[in-house]
């Protein structure tokens, strides 16, 4: 999953980034609200955390842009506010919820993966389809019952997959899911880790729309 952090704090920003991509989000860091802004024009994220206090435009004016723009990604504002009329505000411009510093990195990431299931309508902590079960909280894998072992890339595919049952996706969009702006990424690196899911897992879960992308089919496709 591909998130946006807007927090102009070096060292909070620098932990963040650290604990996130530990936990397989690809992140893209910027520490100005104006930067921000400009990058969601012409960026697509997943999820996005977002500081109160910014410089040159605060957190709330660069949610207020981002909803008048439609654009509906999940938005978690990280602020020290602590007072009702604060967080009014705040649920009032558009944020989807709030964590108060200091804060711990676990319940940040456990209120990141609540924000994902409702972006993707889904209530289940877990994702079961066709005999496997992937449980994005503990990054664990079973597939009829017996635990499978998956790098972190080919996890996140997966997951990303998974969570877009009977939606084809393009090689580009998983690639923008996946790796943030700093990544090198070989040209074939998606093929590769498709290649080793369909080995450890049922070959015919993972179907390729030649041109297109590829697709984890619905139960009455499949």
């Amino acid at each position: 999953m591909r998130l946006l952090l807007v927090e102009d704090d070096e060292i909070l920003g620098d932990g963040l980034v650290a604990g996130l991509t530990m936990e397989g989000y690809a992140v893209d860091w910027l520490t100005n609200g104006r930067m921000a802004d400009e990058a969601l024009k012409v960026n697509s994220y997943d999820l996005i955390v977002l500081d109160w206090n910014l410089p040159d435009m605060n957190g709330i004016s660069l949610l207020k842009a981002l909803r008048s723009r439609k654009n509906e990604t999940p938005v978690m504002v990280l602020t020290a506010r602590d007072t009702i009329p604060d967080r009014v505000m705040g649920l009032d411009s558009g944020a989807d919820d709030f964590v108060i510093k200091p804060f711990e990195l676990d319940e940040v990431c456990a209120r990141l993966r609540a924000l994902a299931r409702r972006n993707e309508g889904r209530s289940a902590p877990t994702i079961e389809h066709r005999g496997i079960v992937l449980d994005p909280a503990a990054h664990q894998v079973t597939w009829q019952g017996e635990k499978v072992d998956l790098s972190q890339k080919e996890f996140e595919i997966l997951s990303f997959l998974m969570s877009n049952i009977g939606k084809v996706v393009s090689r580009a969009r998983l690639e923008e899911a996946l790796y943030s702006w700093n990544s090198d990424i070989e040209s074939n690196t998606v093929e590769v880790h498709i290649h080793h899911l369909r080995k450890k897992l049922d070959a015919g879960l993972i179907r390729t729309v030649r041109g297109v992308g590829y697709v984890v089919d619905n139960e009455d496709e499949a």
